[in-house]
């Protein structure tokens, strides 16, 4: 017998039990739509998160060796805790001729109007914020007085160029020069929600006793690894006085994580394709018990075992087929879903990085139908042609 005619008797099965295919074809339905949706889900997670951090790639950040820091009188920390000038004078040396930028940080209660809150405080020389930062709206700092403002914190107080902010418990005014545009999260400064002054300024208000951290930014990313090196070599020959970070390679270390985390996510959606392929299984074997006879009249006529094998795994196919291509129809509208509860942005949805997950999700729902249809397809061949004949 030809082939067209065991398409045809698998097509007129699916139809006779056409609401137990239906079933079963929801189960490769939901399971496709869930790998799908979680692969879009995870692979925009990435890109979000690689946006935001490719900025600072091209970055190192030294800070204070974790293991220098002792406890001193009052309870405060001992200044083994910070950069010292000198060791900032030796970081510059190895680093020439990239750019240093030394860093204060530290933390303020604010009072903006009749508001109060805490936020970041950041001292930077001048002349390195326009390196390192960019401007909004209003101007950089030029002198010791004003301050500038991340984003966020802009957003959250309704601040302007002009705005006043009384920072500490001692009642002392700065005013708004400038706000930053939005940067996202970073590896060397997270400015945000943060307020931005001079170092002079937080000189002359902290009395601090070292800085809390060193940027360099390098020219080239092909010099990385030398100038870390440099660092290294200049400050921790004897004894570990600095943490030398790669912010690229931290920014590798994140994406791998976040992949991990995207295929944990789309192995939890393959377990209901699991589900589907019991069902599948389930449904396929029944159709093997309820035509037994019909498959013994076909073996009394003259079909091999192989053509009988072909008709229920052409069933398996087709409900798989028909699944997996209504799953990844409905899979966009899944993922786009899926980014606007999780991430509120779907505009990664149609990236290539997103979109490949649409036919992955499909092949995985043909393949999980087909394999559930070996079993009760080989089981159909192996039949006995008189003892299907005499089944009742």
């Amino acid at each position: 017998m030809n082939r067209p005619i065991f398409f045809q008797f698998a097509l007129r099965n699916l139809r006779l039990h056409w609401l137990r295919s239906i079933l079963a074809m929801i189960g490769i339905i939901i399971g496709v739509v869930a790998i799908t949706s979680m692969g879009i889900l995870g692979s925009s997670l990435v890109l979000s998160i690689s946006e935001d951090l490719t900025t600072v790639g091209d970055t190192i950040v030294v800070i204070p060796h974790a293991g220098g820091a002792q406890m001193g009188p009052g309870g405060g920390v001992s200044s083994d805790d910070v950069i010292k000038s000198r060791q900032l004078e030796r970081i510059t040396r190895a680093s020439v001729p990239h750019t240093v930028i030394p860093v204060y940080s530290g933390g303020t209660r604010i009072r903006i109007g009749g508001e109060t809150g805490f936020a970041p405080i950041i001292g930077l020389r001048t002349a390195d914020i326009p390196v390192l930062l960019e401007l909004e709206d209003g101007q950089y700092l030029r002198g010791a007085s004003g301050a500038m403002v991340g984003y966020r914190l802009a957003e959250t107080y309704s601040l302007r160029t002009g705005s006043r902010i009384v920072v500490g418990t001692d009642g002392q005014s700065v005013r708004v020069v400038g706000i930053l545009e939005e940067r996202g999260m970073g590896f060397d400064i997270n400015t945000d929600n943060a307020i931005i002054v001079s170092d002079r300024w937080y000189e002359n208000t902290y009395d601090p006793l070292g800085y809390d951290r060193v940027i360099v930014k390098v020219r080239s990313l092909e010099e990385i690894e030398s100038v870390k090196e440099s660092i290294d070599t200049a400050l921790n020959r004897r004894d570990t006085e600095v943490d030398v970070f790669d912010t690229r390679a931290i920014l590798t270390t994140i994406l791998e994580t976040f992949g991990r985390i995207s295929t944990f996510t789309i192995a939890i959606g393959g377990i209901s394709l699991i589900v589907a392929g019991v069902s599948i299984f389930n449904v396929m074997m029944m159709s093997v018990m309820e035509r037994y006879r019909e498959i013994g009249i076909l073996r009394s006529i003259g079909c091999l075992r192989r053509e009988i094998r072909r008709m229920f795994f052409y069933e398996s196919l087709l409900l798989g087929f028909a699944g997996s291509a209504i799953g990844g129809i409905l899979s966009v509208a899944g993922g786009y879903i899926a980014l606007l509860v999780m991430l509120e942005d779907t505009s990664y949805l149609f990236a290539s990085t997103s979109l490949i997950y649409i036919p992955i999700g499909m092949i995985f729902g043909i393949g999980t139908s087909v394999l559930s249809g070996l079993y009760p397809a080989w089981k159909a061949s192996e039949a006995h042609p008189i003892e299907a004949l005499r089944h009742e």
